[in-house]
Parts: C-alpha cells; structure tokens; sequence
C-alpha cells in the first residue's frame, strides 16, 4: 500500500480512541508500575528482534502482560515497543499509531477475559490446571481482536470484502498465537513464584530458539520459491507465447493432487512440478519455440528433447523430490507412444501423469498464436475421449471433480489483444459428458 485510503485513515483513527479508551481508568488502576515498565521494555526489545531478523512479531510478553496486569495496565506494555519499531513502507507513524493501537486494544481484552474467569487468582496460587482455561480464553480472545482489526484495516486499504478479508485470518493465527499464549503463561506463573522475575525471563530462551529455527525454514522455503520463479521466469522471457502457461499447469496440478486426497507437502511439490515442467525449453532454440509455421521433423525432435534438458537442469535441486520425474516424463503416454522413453501404463510416474493432464488442459483452454482458446467443456471432453490411451482416467477424473466444484479461468497466454479470447464457459456439475 503506497498511498492509504482516506477511509482506511479514519479507521484508523477510530482503532486509536478505542484503545485511548482502554486506557483512561489508569488514574484509578492499583498496578505495580515497575512491572509495566519492565514488560514494556522487553517487550521493546524482542519487538525489535522478532521484526529484524525473523520478520515477525513476539507475543509472548504481550499475553504474560495480560496474565499479569490490571487490563488498563497491560495495554501501556506494547506501545513503546509497537511506537518505535522499525517501518520500510510509507506513512511510518500512521503504520506505528495503527500498530500500537491494535495490540493495545487485544491485550486489553484478553487481560479483561483472564481476569473475569479468575485468571488472575489461578496465577499467583499456580493452580493448575485450572489457570489453564482462562487463559486460553484470554489467548482466543487476544487472537479474535487482532484477526477482526486486521480484516478490517484490509478490507478498507485494498478494497476488498470484508467476508474475503476475514476468511482464514482466525484459524491460520490461532496455531502460533496459541505457543505464544502458553509462553506466556509460564512467565506469569514463573513472575509470581518465589522464583521471581529473573526466573520468567528464562521462558523467553527455549522461545527464542524455537523462533529462530522457524525462521530458518520460512527463509528455506522462501528460498525454493525465488529459485522456483527465476526458473520460470527464464522459460516465459524465452517462450513468449506461452507466458503464464507453467503457472496455470502448476495449479491444475495442486487441483488434481488435492482431488486424489494427497498431503500437503506432495501437494506442494506437485505445484512446483507443474510449474516446472517446460524448464528444458532453455536448451531449445528459440526460433523453434516462436515459429508460426508447422515444424519439420528434425524440429519436432529438437523440440522433444525438452523434457531431457529439464531433467538436467532440476536434477541437482533436492528439494523438488519426485518433480523432477515429472519434469522428465511428462509426456509420456500410457500406450507407450510419448517421450521421451516411451513408458507404459503404471511405469510412468504417477507425478507426470498428474501434470500431463494439467498441461494439455491448460494448452488447450489458452489462446495461442496459431490457434484460439477451446471452452473448458470441451477441452474436458477432449481429456475424457484420450483418457486409458494418453491420459491416466484417474487424473482426468479428478480435474473434472475439482473443476466442478472450483471452475476454472483460463488467461491469453499470446500477445494478443484480450478480445479474441472466447468467454470461459461455466463448468457443468458433470465436466465432459456431453461431447
């Protein structure tokens, strides 16, 4: 977001006086001071780490606070660490005022629910398991907050639905905020124990080391992805005809492997096989890849060779497994006719199978510059006649459930201008039974 919407500003606005709001019983609030400022300060601090090296935020002070503190109390904690923290975008104090605004108003009503469940009482006597439900219900609390602001402040700033902007955000944040909620309350239990203070500031150790081996595989898998794009980027500067085309293969692959049950992790590599299927067009001369006209047959087997020189290029990156079997295999058939092996049946791997079918349903329902864009239904229908001979049935099932229930809208894929391209028809409940 370069330049913030007037309405997103003034939700902003209101997000401050909500958590101004929080904060005007401090005059009459019984708080050990030294307490805050200490929180407030190491909070400060893992901010400031968290948001530098591991490009996110630390929250287990922030709910030790709520475990702690008088509601109104606990509020004050994030607002140094969140009013001087480091911002690269535009409007850094907006971003800060937004920030400090929003943690204050969720550790305040996660401190409100602790403390009217008898949260507080469970604390200091370390009454377990019973300290255990308020605070969870302060955590889901904390998350709920932070989940509908962030919504919100989406909607508003990209104009987006609010249902769209909401979807995901509480499930995919409750997982992590929920280790930073336990964390936290070890440090309550820990501050009010004869141990003391110095014994809380332990629990941010083993935290801090878990964080950081998090990191490392976000920063992996970050990794793979810029490797991933720079491959395919290579391939659609070379074959501008086909540009978009690997990325398309790439999610009707997820879509027929989350159709067959597979896990997440095969899911992914599948995505990445399909994406990467046409990496051997760098070894095919690009005159070849961008003639108009039919290719001879000397060309033909130039350009069969691709598969080959995409096995070369993939087979030294570890991560991609059984992607790079399809990236060899692909265009194999099941009668044996493909290439460039000429496997059968059940010794084609099931990886190509699976990205066989996307790339021949998205090469058909994509504009080229020799031919226009076939509808989806009858790109499916087309699917289902080779399907035992070329195509695994299984597969061509499975595209046709997740088109059903997801539909699909194929891209221009040529330079061409967006007026050739026909409607994507809708997919019917049952893709391909009328030919």
């Amino acid at each position: 977001m370069e330049a913030i919407p007037a309405r997103a500003r003034a939700y902003v606005v209101c997000v401050v006086l909500g958590a101004l709001l929080c904060l005007l019983p401090l005059p009459t609030v019984h708080a050990p001071w030294w307490a805050v400022a200490l929180l407030a300060a190491l909070y400060a601090g893992c901010e400031q780490i968290a948001r530098r090296r591991f490009a996110g935020t630390f929250y287990p002070v922030l709910l030790a606070a709520a475990f702690l503190l008088p509601p109104p109390a606990a509020a004050l904690v994030p607002l140094p660490g969140a009013l001087f923290s480091h911002v690269d975008e535009g409007s850094p104090w907006l971003r800060r005022c937004w920030r400090a605004a929003q943690l204050a108003l969720a550790v305040w009503a996660a401190g409100r629910v602790h403390w009217a469940l008898g949260g507080r009482n469970a604390v200091v006597a370390s009454d377990f398991p019973y300290a255990l439900l308020p605070a969870l219900a302060a955590v889901l609390a904390f998350c709920l907050v932070l989940t509908v602001l962030d919504g919100g402040i989406l909607a508003l700033a990209e104009r987006m639905p609010l249902r769209r902007a909401w979807r995901g955000l509480f499930p995919r944040s409750l997982a992590p905020i929920g280790v930073h909620g336990l964390a936290g309350l070890m440090m309550a239990v820990l501050w009010r124990s004869p141990y003391g203070p110095v014994a809380a500031l332990l629990v941010l150790l083993p935290m801090g080391v878990s964080w950081w081996v998090f990191a490392q595989y976000h920063r992996e898998h970050a990794a793979h992805q810029a490797t991933i794009r720079a491959l395919v980027q290579a391939v659609d500067i070379k074959d501008g005809y086909t540009r978009g085309h690997s990325e398309r293969v790439g999610q009707a692959s997820m879509m027929i492997a989350r159709q067959l049950g597979m896990d997440d992790s095969r899911v992914e590599v599948l995505r990445f096989a399909g994406i990467l299927h046409d990496v051997g067009k760098l070894g095919v001369p690009t005159r070849l890849l961008r003639k108009d006209g039919p290719l001879t047959p000397e060309e033909r087997r130039v350009i069969e060779l691709h598969p080959e020189y995409g096995h070369e290029i993939v087979r030294g990156i570890g991560f991609l497994g059984e992607a790079r079997a399809a990236v060899l295999h692909h265009h194999e058939r099941l009668d044996g006719s493909g290439y460039p092996y000429g496997l059968l049946g059940s010794q084609i791997p099931e990886s190509a199978r699976v990205v066989a079918v996307a790339d021949a349903f998205d090469a058909m329902t994509s504009t080229r510059s020799y031919r226009r864009a076939r509808p989806v239904s009858a790109a499916l229908a087309e699917l289902e006649r080779c399907a035992g001979a070329q195509f695994d049935p299984r597969m061509v099932g499975a595209l046709m459930l997740a088109l059903g229930k997801y539909g699909w809208r194929p891209a221009v894929t040529a330079d061409e201008p967006p007026d050739l391209v026909p409607p994507a028809a809708p997919v019917p409940s049952r893709p391909g039974v009328h030919r």
